[in-house]
């Protein structure tokens, strides 16, 4: 007798199909709530500030990351980043967050492109095994280990009760370059910039930012006994002067406190010369510009290895002429070394390098400081380690993955997104260009404006439905520049002969100046070598570049673009008291909280709990401070205003200051009119980061202004506000230099310099020098080819 079979049903288990987010209040999100599905690439797309990473980044990677310390031991999570819970209702189906984001790599100058991705280590074992001669372990060829010699007494066992004292020789081989400690440049520092021999230590003659004498630097000098404070430098004995210059770490005592005293070189070299330049406060960055000389090492001409790591070959190259190629050469060498018994090595070195082909990174090579790395390159380079990853199930959460490419190289980074989302992973991906909303399964639209105005789901569904839906995304998705019927007559030429920095190949262009030039190229090309080498920013040239902003909680756009200066001045000529008392950072602060606004509990291990100051009731200043008024209104009331409302303030009437005015004046300009004055740098996002570094950079005076992909986190919408502003700084008589990737601003540039036609040693030239017009008549180019088709001709 046959039974039928039961009609099968899904398994409970395959029911958890979305991602729930419910009552989100992160930053400036208003009750959100939405559904998303699992599996598929998910678009979060809105104006600048209108929530997206508060919502992706946020709350639902960061419940995922605070979940999964919480697994750890409570040993370990004490040393391990406290995550508070986001502030939202309910969460629910979320699976483990990989966030690769647009943080730069790591400021540390001895991190490359190589150690950071694990090819100097696969590399360093290869050549351990196949170099001629055989040196020594992997150690023997790394940059970061230095050679170690030892002698001493060992006890041998001689049998049951016996042994005997030898003398024993250890040496430990590393691949440090002992003249330059791995570094591959050394330094000579200018003794006059560190100090003024005229004068005492009391008087002041140490003129290092930071090291002064009223705190702990003053009472180390002064108590270590080594010289006389009192006596001018000028007249210190070689000792004395060996002892303030160059004395190694020393412990002292000083008033029965145990501290150490270490002379001015080395402290300089510890604190200032062991980090990126670049990543340096700018006070401090002018300091060490100013003070030091950097040369390449004469010893290991800048590869920083030692003779022995570089005696060692394969194929007639060393591991410093391996790091130093093109990765896609590197590719090549390394698909020509035949040997079966590190097959499964070069098999998992050949996938990395490939790796770096795939995402567009071919022409960088494995010796690039990490530092140097644009926030693009430094995301996609995080990429790479994911792309061969055997995890499934996973969230991916990326932060604008096609900042810093061109359209051509867009497309390559959509079929890496679709082969993440392949494998079964759920992929989520806050992002502004058309090109890589069009691969959407699904759009999450958020608005309908920024800051306040925005935070509320404007559409969830299809890309077709977001076409239709009227939000503001919707409306311009399909926008598209028009060329300009007329460009502006240049007023003179920068001539540019014979640049040859990084990979330009003796490159001679001539830059028109007052007009809008923008310099175009697929990454890679030599854009940013053309137009910072050749034109450094100095005299009459302000030059903004991609670096993020730096600011603590405290930080605020007030107090990053120098408002809050004027502002504190007026109310202190005002009510007759000192400017101080109206900095939250200084007089004027709630001694309760200090001049946060909350009191932060520390809760150990578990996350520590911020709460409203009571006293002063979260706006961060004394009581007393808050009774002096400008205009009929505090400093707390005045900080909490909008950009457009504090411009009307102190436009007019008793509050009239024209200095805060111009600030804001340039603040609205960029489009950050609903910013409030006392919002924390660290809530922004990203593009409102990038428009409140161009409006500082705007008050600079200049001739020449260069800017390095200022549509950097900008809607759709933002970019006409942004155009808009270059056609202002033109017709004022500046001239602009701008290295763009976005169409629209190609399409409304008076001149286009095109570089290319690859990346890396295939670059590096100039392939079209013109008008907009003429680059699409042409499509000789790249360039001009998806220009053609963005435009419709």
């Amino acid at each position: 007798m046959s039974t039928a079979t039961p009609p099968s049903t899904p398994h409970v288990a395959d029911s958890h199909d979305l991602i729930r987010v419910q009552g989100a209040r992160v930053n400036n999100l208003r009750d959100v709530s939405v559904e998303i599905p699992k599996r598929r690439l998910t678009v979060f797309t809105g104006v600048s500030g209108s929530g997206k990473s508060s919502l992706v980044f946020g709350t639902i990677a960061a419940e995922s990351q605070r979940m999964i310390n919480e697994t750890y031991s409570a040993f370990l999570q004490g040393f391990m980043p406290t995550l508070a819970r986001p502030e939202v209702d309910l969460l629910d189906g979320l699976t483990t967050a990989i966030i690769v984001d647009q943080e730069r790599m790591g400021a540390n100058s001895r991190s490359t492109v190589g150690t950071a991705t694990d090819a100097n280590a696969m590399l360093r074992i290869l050549f351990s095994r196949l170099g001629q001669p055989h040196i020594g372990s992997p150690n023997a060829y790394s940059f970061n280990v230095p050679s170690v010699k030892a002698t001493g007494a060992i006890t041998v066992e001689r049998g049951v009760g016996r042994t005997k004292t030898e003398k024993a020789t250890f040496t430990r081989l590393g691949g440090m370059c002992p003249r330059c400690e791995g570094m591959g440049s050394i330094n000579d520092i200018d003794l006059s910039a560190l100090y003024d021999d005229s004068l005492s230590l009391n008087e002041g003659a140490i003129t290092i930012p930071g090291y002064s004498m009223e705190g702990w630097y003053g009472r180390i000098f002064r108590g270590c006994g080594y010289f006389d404070p009192d006596k001018p430098i000028g007249r210190y004995t070689k000792r004395e002067q060996h002892d303030l210059l160059h004395r190694e770490p020393t412990k002292i005592k000083i008033d029965g406190i145990n501290l150490t005293y270490t002379g001015l070189i080395p402290s300089i070299q510890k604190s200032f010369l062991a980090k990126d330049i670049d990543a340096l406060q700018p006070h401090i960055r002018a300091f060490v510009e100013r003070a030091v000389t950097f040369t390449t090492c004469p010893d290991c001409d800048g590869t920083r290895l030692s003779q022995e790591a570089r005696s060692s070959k394969i194929q007639g190259k060393n591991i410093a002429d391996a790091c130093a190629m093109q990765i896609s050469d590197l590719a090549a060498w390394v698909r020509g070394i035949r040997e079966p018994s590190v097959t499964p090595l070069l098999a998992g070195l050949q996938h990395l390098l490939d790796s770096f082909e795939k995402i567009g990174l071919g022409y960088l090579s494995l010796d690039r400081p990490s530092g140097t790395l644009s926030g693009g390159e430094a995301q996609r380079t995080k990429m790479i380690r994911h792309l061969g990853s055997s995890l499934t199930d996973v969230t991916y959460v990326f932060d604008e993955p096609t900042i810093g490419l061109h359209p051509h190289d867009i497309q390559r980074m959509n079929e890496l997104l679709l082969q993440l989302r392949d494998k079964g992973n759920t992929v989520l991906v806050v992002e502004h260009k058309p090109e890589a909303i069009a691969i959407a399964d699904h759009v999450v639209d958020l608005g309908p404006g920024a800051g306040t105005d925005g935070g509320t789901i404007c559409y969830a569904g299809t890309l077709e439905g977001l076409r239709a839906s009227g939000t503001i995304t919707g409306r311009h998705l399909d926008d598209r520049a028009a060329l300009k019927e007329t460009v502006r007559t240049p007023t003179g030429r920068l001539e540019i002969r014979g640049a040859t920095a990084n990979n330009l190949q003796n490159v001679d262009v001539d830059v028109p100046l007052g007009v809008l030039v923008v310099v175009t190229g697929v990454a890679g090309s030599g854009k940013s070598s053309l137009v910072h080498s050749s034109i450094p920013a100095g005299a009459g040239v302000v030059s903004i570049d991609q670096g993020a902003i730096r600011g603590s909680r405290r930080s605020n756009p007030a107090t990053y673009t120098g408002l809050l200066d004027p502002i504190r001045k007026a109310f202190a000529k005002a009510n007759g008291v000192k400017p101080a008392l109206f900095s939250a950072n200084s007089e004027g602060a709630c001694p309760s909280c200090n001049g946060a606004g909350v009191i932060y509990t520390d809760l150990g291990m578990m996350a520590g709990v911020a709460a409203p100051c009571e006293d002063c009731e979260g706006k961060r200043f004394q009581a007393s401070v808050l009774e002096y008024r400008l205009g009929g209104r505090d400093i707390s009331e005045v900080l909490a205003m909008s950009v457009t409302e504090a411009e009307k303030f102190f436009g007019a009437g008793e509050a009239r200051t024209p200095a805060a005015h111009a600030i804001l004046d340039r603040l609205a300009d960029v489009g950050l009119g609903y910013l409030s004055l006392g919002q924390p740098l660290t809530t922004l996002s990203g593009g409102e980061r990038q428009r409140l570094k161009l409006a500082t950079h705007m008050a600079e005076k200049g001739g020449v202004y260069v800017l390095d992909e200022p549509t950097t986190g900008l809607h759709l919408a933002d970019v006409a506000q942004l155009l808009g502003l270059l056609d202002r700084l033109v017709d004022a008589g500046k001239s602009v230099i701008v290295i763009e990737h976005h169409q629209a601003v190609m399409a409304h540039a008076d001149w286009l310099i095109d570089l290319g036609p690859g990346a890396g040693h295939d670059g590096g030239r100039v392939v079209f020098e013109g008008t907009p017009t003429d680059l699409v008549a042409g499509r000789s180019t790249l360039t001009g080819e998806h220009l053609a088709a963005y435009v419709g001709s």
